[in-house]
């Protein structure tokens, strides 16, 4: 396995350069954090649904053992594997298993538990939810990623290189569906059109601030599930 190509070494990279000003960890602790990432496209729940399964049109070959897409394989249904082939080399073909879905629901949720990259070999549980909604536009997805337990990583170092991570992947998937959509909220409009701009909507919504701008504490039954709601408050700004 070439070390360039290796998704270990390079989160483990990651972890020197990510800086957490720019991350999207939204909550952590020493035992865990979580992050989110969000993104509103053209395509229909059933379109990103379809490409949710075939995770080599839009999981990044950085971010693989085998430095190639090609291998990435997934059976979307519960128990089903989000695989990774290892290409003989001389010895055998091997494989990895990067996480096993728990829940699916054809165009609306997607549930996988699995530590990524390094993490799979500490004792910690990581669970991936994507979560898809209709929108007058498309549809708004949203990514949270769950990590908890004994790892021998400092959080404050690894939180951000994971988010970094899963930045990534939005960005592959929202391109891989036409690319995403601009979203305005409050008076700010977003002017960033390109892929890239998955990465700014995956600040916690800020639809619950008052009028003075201050953040209202949500409420006890506003889980990351429901999260997903506050992506299609604010529609996309057309040209």
């Amino acid at each position: 396995m070439h070390v360039k190509s290796s998704f270990g070494a390079l989160l483990f990279a990651a972890t020197c350069i990510a800086s957490p000003a720019a991350s999207k960890v939204i909550d952590q602790s020493d035992i865990g954090f979580t992050v989110a990432h969000t993104a509103q496209v053209a395509a229909t729940p059933e379109d990103v649904w379809k490409m949710l399964r075939t995770p080599d049109k839009w999981w990044s070959k950085e971010h693989s053992w085998s430095g190639d897409a090609a291998n990435f394989w997934l059976d979307s249904q519960a128990g089903g594997c989000f695989c990774e082939k290892l290409p003989d080399e001389g010895q055998g073909v091997g494989s990895v298993q990067h996480a096993r879905i728990i829940f699916a629901k054809p165009g609306e949720m997607m549930r996988l538990s699995g530590a990524f990259g390094p993490l799979q070999g500490e004792a910690v549980t990581g669970t991936l939810t994507i979560q898809i909604k209709k929108t007058a536009t498309g549809s708004a997805i949203r990514f949270d990623y769950v990590v908890g337990g004994y790892m021998r990583f400092k959080v404050a170092d690894i939180a951000p290189a994971v988010d970094k991570v899963l930045a990534e992947q939005m960005v592959g998937l929202a391109n891989a569906l036409g690319g995403s959509l601009p979203v305005a909220r409050g008076d700010k409009p977003a002017e960033d059109k390109s892929g890239e701009g998955a990465d700014e909507t995956a600040k916690p919504a800020d639809s619950n601030a008052d009028a003075d701008g201050a953040a209202e504490p949500e409420p006890a039954d506003s889980g990351l599930d429901a999260a997903v709601a506050d992506l299609v408050k604010d529609e996309p700004k057309r040209d």
